[in-house]
């Protein structure tokens, strides 16, 4: 009797809540309704471009990374008053009538953000516009690589750079040069035929080549001239210049420097060397040591040593560090393994410096280079202490009318490589590292190829090829 009345009792319970759910349901609330509320951009042109705001660009929409692209668009299109028509999801709108864009000096292209709402609920869409303009520099894009380094294995790194054996080479767009301390020696490798995988090499007579602790340790490549220096690790040890005038020439003696008798000289020289020279083969070689003293050589004619000097830096960039000219002028660029690069005169003044860790560490030769109307800095990290990599890198310092002011705007910016390639990945307590660039002219002398190289000790080296830069559309 007690088990029925339960029964009853729950099944009465039953038809109560069965009763309630079903007079309430009108009551409850509804899923929202989605189908209203979808925000996708289907299409998006420019109504109102061109001089007179009466020509149509379409865009092309790529709704998988919400980004739209547009043809380059008259400079004369009126910016400020930037209007859309699109093709939305039914309910939806963009956000805005009139997009204003501001293109500052020098800007060719911009990318704004584009609203598709339909409230609560909107997406992003990011917008790239350029303008239609002369393009200028190289395209870094279609980079050719000639690798012959530790990026692509260990196999493929250039025989003679074992055993800390090649710490010094050099490129001028039609050799590299190889100054080692084993048994390939000092010799050249032809740029062309290293291009087909070609690496047969071409020895340089070392004839009375004598002295020094190491007898040859660093060299250069410059205008189809090359140089080879020796170690001057102790006072006595003699620090001497080597030069060749082609692959087939003996070699002169173009300053041989008893270092004990410079005043102000460090007892080792010779760890790194950099040479710059004019088209007559005039300008500076310059020595560092381990301290602010570097020894500096003018040079004219290509081989002949015509005044030696100190010259003190503003801070000790140490034995891994170069200077470069930068162009032709009085201005020079130096950089090492421990400090960051500055520009400095001939006699080591310093004009400006850039901030610690504007670049990465240890970035070094630094070379400017002038390429089809566009400036770049050039530099390659020094792998002294991990963890440090041996990184080439070409950063954009277009802006700014001289090299100063370049240097105060690439500050002021992003910073960011326009490219990036790896040499070594490992350090190296000898770290021979080298950069280098050589433009190729068209038959009219128009800038048409750039050629970046650099080479690290015991990581070999690669060659890197860029068009100029050309309009897709």
């Amino acid at each position: 009797m007690n088990l029925l009345h339960k029964l009853s009792t729950i099944g009465l319970a039953s038809l109560i809540v069965l009763f309630s759910v079903s007079s309430c349901t009108e009551d409850l609330p509804k899923a929202m309704d989605t189908t209203s509320k979808v925000t996708e951009l289907k299409s998006i042109k420019i109504i109102n471009a061109g001089a007179n705001g009466t020509d149509v660009v379409l865009g092309t929409v790529d709704e998988k990374t919400k980004t739209v692209s547009f043809p380059r668009l008259d400079t004369l299109t009126n910016f400020q008053n930037l209007k859309f028509e699109a093709e939305v999801s039914n309910g939806a709108k963009l956000d805005k009538e009139v997009y204003p864009v501001n293109f500052e000096k020098g800007d060719s292209e911009k990318t704004i953000v584009v609203k598709v709402e339909s409230l609560p609920r909107y997406r992003e869409y990011l917008v790239k516009l350029r303008l239609k303009v002369p393009v200028y520099g190289a395209d870094f894009s279609l980079a050719t690589v000639y690798d012959f380094s530790a990026n692509k294995g260990p196999a493929a790194v250039y025989p003679a750079f074992v055993s800390q054996m090649t710490r010094g080479t050099g490129f001028d767009g039609k050799y590299v040069l190889i100054a080692s301390r084993g048994s390939s020696g000092i010799h050249l490798l032809d740029v062309e035929k290293l291009k087909k995988g070609d690496k047969t090499p071409i020895p340089l007579s070392i004839a009375g080549i004598t002295g020094g602790t190491y007898t040859y340790n660093m060299a250069a490549q410059v205008n189809g001239h090359s140089y080879v220096a020796s170690l001057s690790g102790a006072a006595a040890s003699p620090l001497k210049l080597y030069h060749w005038a082609s692959p087939s020439a003996a070699p002169e003696v173009v300053a041989n420097i008893n270092v004990s008798t410079i005043p102000g000289a460090a007892a080792r020289h010779g760890d790194n060397f950099s040479i710059t020279l004019d088209a007559d083969g005039n300008g500076y070689a310059f020595f560092p040591s381990s301290t602010a003293n570097v020894i500096r050589v003018k040079i004219e004619g290509y081989n002949k040593a015509t005044e030696t000097s100190l010259i003190t830096t503003h801070i000790n960039y140490e034995q891994w560090s170069a200077i470069n000219q930068v162009g032709n002028t009085g201005t020079y660029i130096i950089g090492g393994h421990s400090q960051a690069i500055s520009l400095i005169d001939a006699s080591g003044k310093s004009s400006f410096k850039l901030g610690a860790t504007t670049l990465p560490t240890s970035s070094g030769d630094p070379r400017i280079i002038q390429f089809n109307g566009e400036r770049y800095l050039l530099t390659i990290t020094i792998p002294r202490s991990a963890p440090v990599t041996s990184v080439l890198s070409v950063y954009n310092i277009t802006r700014g009318a001289t090299i100063n002011d370049a240097f105060v705007a690439f500050e002021q910016g992003d910073k960011k490589p326009v490219y990036e390639f790896l040499i070594s990945g490992a350090a190296n307590t000898a770290p021979g590292t080298q950069s280098g660039f050589y433009v190729v002219k068209d038959a009219q002398g128009k800038d048409q190829k750039l050629m970046i190289y650099g080479a690290t000790t015991d990581a070999g080296f690669a060659i890197i090829e860029f068009p100029v830069n050309v309009a897709k559309d």
